[in-house]
């Protein structure tokens, strides 16, 4: 609805400005734009449910189509971003747990509140200032698929990984850290270490296990929100994802993608959830799906 009230036409966009009125009506009409915005909503609605989310106004191809040749870029960039930050948040938020007041935790908790305030796009672009431009180690933008040249494809991936993920490190430490210092005062943990486990035995497979339980609801919304993120990060890295795709949706005001790419997020939000709470019942058998 909102796209909409955006103002421009997209047979006035794909013609050109030198197309005449006629042209104009007529490919209008062709694609359906003539019809009432209600009419042209259950249209599309009828056909979604029928596995068909219509065809793409500026790419001239199916929107599922375009979708599916975007998807697993967006999926590995996300997918990196979001191990990048538990690899980063799991040890972090343990010691910082194990070790409270310490210099280091004070210091963990500082860049943590850093890494939360800091916009993605504000940090993409002080990567590429310093690290691409300044001392030239990565190049500032561009994708290269795994397949043709995997040194190439991890080079590229560095920096937008770590812009997307950056965030989800302080978030997901911080939660492990409050689960960690809630579970360590509990009598098990107790009755661990009075029969001479070792600490990293008792952290890592008695403690860790239950503190992840309500840093799996934050990860299953962070999952959800891959799309959201990446619709800044692979703008400014280039990346040939869902993201890009759905900024150029919207500046061509090309309906059917920006819908398919909205209908897509909401999925995702939905499958992970579901993810979650089966995770849920892994985790602590005491959890049970009941009737």
């Amino acid at each position: 609805m909102i796209i909409h009230l955006v103002p421009g036409d997209p047979a006035r966009i794909l013609l050109g400005e030198e197309a005449t009125p006629e042209a104009v009506r007529a490919l209008r009409q062709q694609l359906g734009l003539d019809q009432p915005l209600l009419v042209q909503f259950f249209i599309w609605l009828w056909q979604a449910v029928h596995g068909n989310l219509g065809q793409s106004i500026q790419l001239q191809q199916p929107v599922l189509q375009a979708l599916w040749q975007r998807v697993p870029v967006t999926l590995e960039l996300g997918l990196a971003a979001l191990l990048f930050s538990l690899v980063l948040a799991v040890p972090l938020g343990i010691y910082s747990a194990t070790h409270r007041n310490s210099f280091l935790d004070w210091l963990v908790n500082i860049s943590s509140l850093i890494g939360t305030a800091i916009p993605v796009f504000v940090l993409g672009l002080l990567l590429i200032f310093f690290f691409a431009v300044g001392l030239r180690f990565v190049p500032p933008g561009g994708y290269v698929p795994f397949s043709d040249d995997p040194l190439g494809n991890l080079r590229d991936l560095i920096m937008p990984m770590i812009t997307l993920g950056a965030g989800s490190v302080a978030v997901n430490m911080r939660q492990i850290k409050a689960g960690m210092v809630e579970v360590l005062s509990q009598d098990y943990i107790r009755t661990a270490r009075a029969k001479g486990l070792a600490e990293r035995r008792v952290y890592y497979l008695h403690a860790l296990r239950n503190a992840l339980i309500p840093v799996l609801t934050i990860v299953g919304i962070q999952i959800g929100s891959i799309l959201a993120g990446a619709v800044v990060v692979e703008t400014i890295f280039l990346w040939p994802g869902i993201g890009q795709l759905a900024v150029t949706s919207i500046m061509s005001k090309d309906y059917p993608v920006v819908q398919g790419v909205v209908l897509l997020s909401a999925l995702s939000y939905m499958a992970a959830n579901l993810l979650v709470d089966i995770s849920y019942v892994v985790l602590d058998p005491r959890i049970r799906l009941e009737k």
